[in-house]
C-alpha cells in the first residue's frame, strides 16, 4: 500500500487521468517532464564542473602599489 491507497485505487485514479487528459497530452507531458529533468541534471554537472575547475586554477593577487 502506498500511502493508505491500494492497487484498485491508484488504477482508477490513473484511468480517470488518461480520460481527462487523453494520451497524446500525457505522452506530451512525460517528454517535457524528462527533457526539464536532463537539462537540471545537465546544469548540475556544468557547476560540478566549474567548481573543479575553480579549485585547480590559482587566483592571482596583484601586487601591491
Amino acid at each position: 500500500m502506498l500511502g493508505g491507497f491500494g492497487i484498485t485505487e491508484l488504477l482508477i485514479v490513473l484511468v480517470i487521468v488518461l480520460v481527462l487528459f487523453g494520451v497524446g497530452r500525457i505522452s506530451k507531458i512525460a517528454g517535457e517532464m524528462g527533457s526539464g529533468i536532463r537539462a537540471f541534471k545537465d546544469g548540475l554537472q556544468g557547476s560540478e564542473e566549474e567548481e573543479g575547475q575553480a579549485e585547480e586554477e590559482p587566483t592571482e593577487v596583484p601586487p601591491p602599489s
